[in-house]
């Protein structure tokens, strides 16, 4: 068990409401979720307001027995209207001035930053200077020799060079996918292949590793000494809500487990597949994979 190592996500979290129902989300949440499910003390750190849909939202998470962080602040809960295509892939229409763009630094946040083994943070969230600020302090408040998972998840127009770059600087490790990458290149002025750019990235942000998911395509691992790479499984996808989220948890899972990084990919792998299987971001993923942790 690894119910010692503190893992925690921070940023948003909201609901995911599409034209028929409504699911828990927000990249963060879900990460700390999936986290959690490999025993791991998995903390989702965000703000929720004083209304039906953050009673929701803490009702949730305490059904799936998560550990959270999450205060009650002026702010109305935050939503995002998703829209699917005929493949399941998502587009998303964000709610602006919520609830998770007011996360606190309190007290009990440095004490949790001050124990906290691993994080994973986004680009979203920091579109608005009180998360930015609580999310930077949260992580120079963290041990030294943390890992730090910049998990970069470009939404919309809720991004800037200069955010991505001190994330960057804050990182050791960055996850992101094809659309990204070539959003990324263009705003650093870098030329070449994904592979290229990656390595570029890897080598210019000091970063132990690079991620980079490509939906059907595949997926790659960039370290110092070596290009990994795993094909994406063929399955029947309900939708890909949080597919990303969940391949980030579980390698993260099986990395701070020492797997090697080829174990790590892999698992990731699997993982993703079986929640593009399901609805929402959350589903309880197969006791097959949960066990290899337990």
């Amino acid at each position: 068990m690894n119910s010692n190592i503190i893992v925690v996500g921070i940023g948003e979290i909201l609901w995911d409401v599409f034209p028929e129902r409504k699911v828990l989300g927000g990249a963060p949440a879900n990460f700390a979720y999936h986290v959690s499910q490999f025993g791991y003390d998995g903390y989702a750190l965000s703000a929720v307001g004083d209304d039906p849909l953050g009673k929701e939202v803490l009702d949730s998470l305490r059904a799936k027995e998560m550990k959270y962080l999450i205060d009650v602040v002026d702010y109305p809960t935050g939503t995002v209207q998703v829209t699917l295509d005929d493949k399941g892939v998502p587009a998303y229409e964000i709610t602006q001035n919520v609830a998770w763009d007011n996360i606190p630094f309190t007290s009990r946040t440095e004490n949790l930053a001050q124990n906290t083994q691993t994080v994973c943070f986004g680009s979203l969230a920091q579109r608005s200077e009180v998360s930015r600020n609580t999310i930077r302090k949260f992580i120079s408040s963290m041990p030294s020799d943390a890992l730090k998972i910049f998990d970069i998840n470009l939404r919309q127009h809720f991004y800037t060079k200069e955010i991505i770059e001190e994330s960057l600087n804050m990182s050791n490790m960055l996850k992101i996918n094809d659309e990204e990458v070539v959003t990324v290149s263009k705003l650093f002025g870098i030329n070449g292949d994904e592979t290229e750019i990656c390595n570029i990235l890897r080598e210019r942000y000091s970063l132990k590793l690079v991620v980079l998911t490509k939906g059907a395509d595949g997926s790659y691992v960039f370290t110092a000494d070596k290009t990994y790479f795993q094909p994406t499984p063929k399955v029947h996808v309900a939708d890909t809500v949080g597919a990303g989220d969940s391949f980030t948890a579980a390698f993260t899972a099986a990395y701070l487990a020492g797997e090697s990084v080829e174990n790590a990919h892999q698992l990731a792998v699997e993982v993703s597949a079986y929640v593009c299987q399901h609805n929402g971001a959350m589903p309880r993923l197969a006791d097959s994979h949960r066990q290899l942790f337990r």
